[in-house]
């Protein structure tokens, strides 16, 4: 007989936090969409989510957290489970382990937004089939999520790749860019707000023949350039709100001209199915967080979800 697991997630995003309760099989039994606000309105609203939940579920087996960063996640380190730098306001050094720890007995982890979201498009979306890929959201930052031998890659700590030195796109050479620690890093010049402190205008608002998305193409494509010679992934996806369908041609067709047809396996990489769309849907970050506290409380990963239809956690309903 199969034994019954309870399992808790949250989604922490910049905008919203998505609470989630559901069985072993991904079955969603309570589920809720908090505001990101103060870290003492969101995370008290969430524990009183999880509260509600083992009231009337019982007792948690396992809990997992896919958030955004920079997160300490070197389980020796003193700061261990707690944002850190991020330029989110009033979110900087807050323990997200350590508060949940107060209300919460259960086995925890703590991983990227980015890798949760990666989790969940191999078991829905464009990382079905795959052990290794690179998940790249373009957004309000632009964060990277590694998939390694199937599992999420972490090392001495998560991967920043959205923080590398790119050389500058052709005709970007007076934008200063907009991080706050490295100036003209990749997301300094190519997230949403940077897009919208160059032109003046949100990238959405941008006309498709506008010079903006040549130029962000370059950065995307030079992002990709940089992960294929260093992961040599089997496929990178790129999704977030900067990705208008139209751009995903513009960064094949880059990407090409800078791998510059080096090394024979390079040159045979289809590129309409090596930089694709995400396809597991917006809760492919808590649909990946609950398959981490699968992972917690079983040390597998539930691979038995991907052969069933998605349940209502990958809805988006939960997001609106």
């Amino acid at each position: 007989m199969v034994e019954p697991l309870l399992l808790g997630a949250i989604e922490a995003g910049g905008t919203k936090f998505l609470c989630a309760v559901s069985d072993r099989d991904g079955t969603p039994l309570m589920q809720t969409r908090i505001p990101t606000t103060t870290p003492e309105a969101t995370l008290g609203e969430a524990s009183a989510f999880f509260a509600d939940a083992v009231e009337q579920y019982g007792d948690l087996d396992a809990f997992s957290i896919g958030s955004f960063g920079p997160l300490s996640l070197n389980s020796i380190a003193n700061d261990y489970g707690c944002i850190t730098s991020t330029p989110k306001h009033g979110w900087q050094d807050i323990g997200l382990l350590a508060h949940f720890r107060q209300t919460i007995d259960a086995p925890m982890a703590l991983d990227t937004d980015v890798n949760c979201a990666a989790v969940g498009e191999r078991l829905f979306g464009s990382g079905q089939g795959l052990d290794t890929f690179c998940y790249v959201t373009v957004g309000t930052g632009i964060g990277v999520g590694l998939l390694i031998n199937g599992a999420p890659h972490g090392g001495a700590n998560h991967p920043e790749a959205g923080h590398i030195k790119l050389p500058r796109a052709p005709g970007d050479d007076q934008f200063a860019g907009i991080c706050p620690y490295h100036g003209d890093c990749l997301e300094g010049l190519a997230c949403g707000p940077a897009m919208h402190a160059r032109w003046g205008v949100p990238a959405e608002s941008l006309a498709s023949s506008h010079e903006a998305w040549d130029i962000e193409a370059d950065y995307l494509a030079g992002l990709c350039a940089t992960l294929t010679y260093t992961v040599r992934p089997d496929r990178i996806i790129i999704g977030g709100g900067v990705m208008q369908p139209p751009m995903y041609d513009r960064v094949r067709r880059v990407l090409a001209q800078k791998l510059a047809g080096y090394d024979a396996s390079m040159r045979s990489i289809d590129m309409t199915d090596y930089v694709v769309a995400p396809t597991a849907g917006s809760s492919a970050g808590l649909t990946g967080a609950l398959a981490l506290a699968y992972r917690t409380a079983t040390r597998q990963w539930p691979m038995h979800w991907a052969m069933s239809e998605p349940t209502s956690i990958r809805a988006e309903a939960i997001n609106a």
